[in-house]
């Protein structure tokens, strides 16, 4: 049968109806997409030679070939877990600029708390030792997973106790890394060299303990940089930070990254 004029107008205007939703829904699709330049991941890697899991946030940048590679270590949590989602604010930062990010949970319920008495470098360095081999560990991993990645350039960023693992990692295995960036770590003295490059950004309100921080003719002799925050806390380097002091954070961090 043939079709009268008028079924052919208002097929035509259904045929141009569709071509126009299916227009906005391509440009919603590639607008939501260019509004995410990231993937967000909860994985558990496991080192079967410590019968250990390892459970990491990974932010994988939309241009993962040759992404620069960066592993976030969380402060103490008194082993509550998902403390390495607690940086959120820098972590999707860095992911946005086009780093790759891995951000390790090195507090398992199952472990020893961490000691709160004695000296701190005696009894706090197994601690240490285990965050230094978790890193090593999951950098091993995303070399696997991720071959594309840029793994001449990996940076440590570390808050705290985690800043304690990230030097003494640097002090372990310097040619692995590029930079370390402490957030306030206040135990691990700082290697005295120049590669890895050390940066520190440090708080108002805690000092570090003796001969922990380069003296200012060590940062001038060695490159390294260290800052202070005047309005921001030890303990507002996470996600408890207040606007002012994430951008502020965010800021010096990809600065050093650039160098």
């Amino acid at each position: 049968m043939l079709s009268s004029p008028q079924n052919s107008h208002l097929l035509i205007c259904s045929m141009r109806y569709f071509v126009s939703l299916l227009s906005v829904i391509v440009l919603s699709v590639a607008a939501f997409a260019q509004s995410t330049p990231f993937k967000q991941d909860s994985v558990v890697f496991f080192d079967a030679t410590r019968n250990r899991a390892i459970p990491v946030e990974l932010y994988v940048p939309s241009k993962e070939k040759k992404a620069k590679v960066v592993i976030v270590s969380h402060g103490y949590g008194f082993n509550k877990g998902g403390d390495n989602r607690a940086y959120s604010y820098l972590t999707e930062a860095l992911a946005a600029s086009g780093y790759l990010v891995a951000s390790i949970q090195h507090e398992l319920p199952t472990d020893d708390l961490l000691p709160l008495t004695g000296v701190p470098q005696v009894v706090r360095r197994p601690n240490w030792e285990r965050g230094a081999t978790n890193i090593l560990f999951v950098i091993s991993e995303l070399k696997k997973r991720l071959p594309q990645a840029d793994y001449r350039h990996v940076t440590l960023i570390g808050h705290s106790n985690g800043g304690d693992m990230s030097m003494l990692f640097a002090h372990q295995h310097p040619t692995l890394i590029s930079k370390v960036i402490s957030l306030d770590n206040r135990r691990m003295p700082f290697p005295r060299t120049r590669h890895p490059q050390i940066y520190s950004l440090r708080s108002s309100d805690q000092p570090a303990d003796d001969g922990v921080l380069p003296t200012l003719e060590e940062q001038a002799a060695f490159g390294i940089t260290v800052v202070k925050l005047p309005n921001t806390i030890h303990n507002n380097m996470d996600d408890s930070a207040n606007e002012s002091q994430r951008k502020e954070i965010i800021a010096y961090v990809l600065s050093f990254l650039k160098e």
